[in-house]
């Protein structure tokens, strides 16, 4: 069965700050204590939408730990692979228009 007791509270902040460091616009819906239902609501530079949400233990890889990660765009489509915070926040600040 599919857990999500690696999206603790320390590693939402660092998403949090690795989504901020890159300069994009994010909130949360506020479910840390229930991170199945844990969104990011994040806007790239060219004003797409992304929801971000932490990968089910099943998609994380043991030698990747920090590869949490995953979001999705409607506008384009796109479906990142499980990623670290840092590299998701690259990857949706980079992602071309």
């Amino acid at each position: 069965m599919a857990t999500f007791t690696h999206a603790t509270p320390e590693r939402c902040t660092q998403l949090g700050r690795a989504l901020t460091a890159a300069g994009l616009t994010w909130s949360d819906n506020g479910q840390q204590g229930d991170p199945q239902y844990l969104t990011y609501t994040v806007t790239d530079p060219h004003g797409r939408t992304w929801w971000v949400s932490p990968a089910t233990s099943n998609q994380i890889t043991p030698s990747k730990p920090a590869s949490l990660w995953q979001a999705m765009c409607a506008d384009p489509f796109h479906r990142s692979p499980v990623m670290s915070a840092r590299a998701l926040a690259a990857r949706i600040g980079e992602f071309p228009a």
